[in-house]
């Protein structure tokens, strides 16, 4: 029996028996490895790295079939060709069948056809190795994927929970905003009403309500829009005394926005002075 390994093959071996006859030169790109008939050989081929096990079908301790199929069990990627004579043709057939080998070839054969026959063979070798790695690349490019798409799907739904927490802070603002018991107006740096509440909407200033995406000057004096520059400049709250709103007097915080919408607008509290005539 013979194993060829590291194989790129233009000539058989001629250390291999019984096909000596065959012309040789020996390159360092391959070798071969001749066990001759011990059926030990699979101990050894671990340490060879075999591609191709070239096997006689009649050898005294097994057949060739019922060594390949050992050689197909413990080391399914060799390459299995087997050598026999027409009486074995109907086993070897059965045998290529199950798959224990991937040819065979009838004594006696023609020396140039078995060259390239082996040569074919190791290609198909080299051919299955790489489809093989191709495969292991895909499956572990799968596999990050997998766990890409799986920390994406954690991120995701990371950030969904952020989200509807700050969707519920942001409606429980609105409802405290709504439910506070003074005026309340929010007003860009441009001087542009942006939120009103409640007691806000309910103030009449000249026989109108205020109204969002109104200037605030349409329904305050221009003390208010001055106050509001100044708060925005100085980084600092104002303070407008007993200002008069449908003869009720009140007094104006202008309080700027915190965060990072600081320096974007200011909000204005009215609280309406006790025990004061209205003007």
């Amino acid at each position: 029996m013979n194993l060829i390994k590291d194989a790129n093959i233009e000539s058989l071996p001629g250390s291999i028996c019984p096909v000596t006859r065959l012309p040789i030169t020996r390159r360092p790109e391959w070798t071969d490895v001749n066990f001759g008939t011990d059926y030990r050989v699979t101990v050894s081929m671990e340490e060879s790295d075999v591609h191709l096990v070239l096997s006689d079908q009649r050898m005294p301790q097994m057949s060739g079939i019922d060594f390949l199929a050992i050689v197909k069990e413990q080391y399914p990627d060799a390459i299995r060709i087997i050598l026999t004579g027409y009486t074995d043709v109907d086993s070897i057939t059965e045998s290529i069948n199950k798959g224990h080998i991937y040819k065979f070839f009838l004594k006696p054969w023609n020396d140039q056809g078995l060259k390239l026959e082996i040569k074919s063979a190791l290609e198909q070798y080299d051919l299955i190795q790489t489809n093989k790695r191709l495969h292991e690349t895909i499956m572990k490019q799968n596999e990050e994927l997998r766990k890409i798409n799986e920390n994406l799907e954690i991120l995701v739904k990371e950030r969904t929970e952020d989200l509807e927490i700050q969707n519920q802070v942001l409606e429980l603002s609105r409802a405290i905003l709504e439910d506070l018991t003074l005026p309340i107006i929010g007003v860009s740096a441009e001087g542009l009403i942006v939120v009103i509440n409640r007691e806000a909407k309910s103030l009449s200033i000249n026989g109108q309500g205020i109204e969002i995406g109104k200037e605030i000057n349409d329904y305050f004096s221009p003390i208010v829009k001055e106050k509001i520059t100044s708060t925005l400049e100085t980084d600092t709250t104002q303070i407008i005394k007993d200002y008069q709103v449908s003869g009720i007097a009140y007094d104006i915080d202008v309080t700027l926005l915190s965060g990072r919408f600081r320096g974007k607008g200011v909000i204005l509290s009215l609280k309406q002075v006790e025990n004061n005539s209205a003007t």
